[in-house]
């Protein structure tokens, strides 16, 4: 595992259609499935690494996920500037401190429900 992409979302709608995005439009691999991530902690990890202040916060998601990639965090955020998820997605890299405490804490949240990988077009 090289990175943590969380997902931050207005509603389960499209935050599965993000995480779809990653996978189908991106070809990123997922370590594991992804996991219910609570809305504040996102909205706080995307306030450490931006190093803004809460209220220069724009708005707090309602919905989070996080899920541990294969691709290192450049790859990842090349990725996402081709692919324009609907929803607002923060790549951790080992760089930054909050990497530490996802990796100790993302094996005991629970998976996102209602989440299934994507065909590839070959399965067509």
């Amino acid at each position: 595992m090289e990175s943590f992409a969380i997902i931050r979302a207005d509603d389960d709608s499209k935050l599965k259609t993000a995480l779809a995005d990653l996978e189908r439009h991106g070809g990123l691999t997922f370590v594991d499935a992804p996991k219910e991530l609570n809305p504040d902690f996102a909205d706080r990890i995307l306030l450490d690494i931006m190093q803004l202040r809460e209220d220069e916060l724009r708005w707090e998601c309602k919905v989070a996920a996080i899920v541990p990639l294969h691709e290192s965090a450049g790859v990842a955020i090349d990725t996402l500037k081709k692919i324009h998820p609907p929803a607002h997605i923060i790549i951790v890299s080992p760089r930054y401190s909050v990497f530490n405490e996802l990796l100790g804490s993302v094996g005991t949240l629970p998976a996102l429900e209602g989440y299934r990988k994507p065909p590839s077009y070959t399965d067509f």
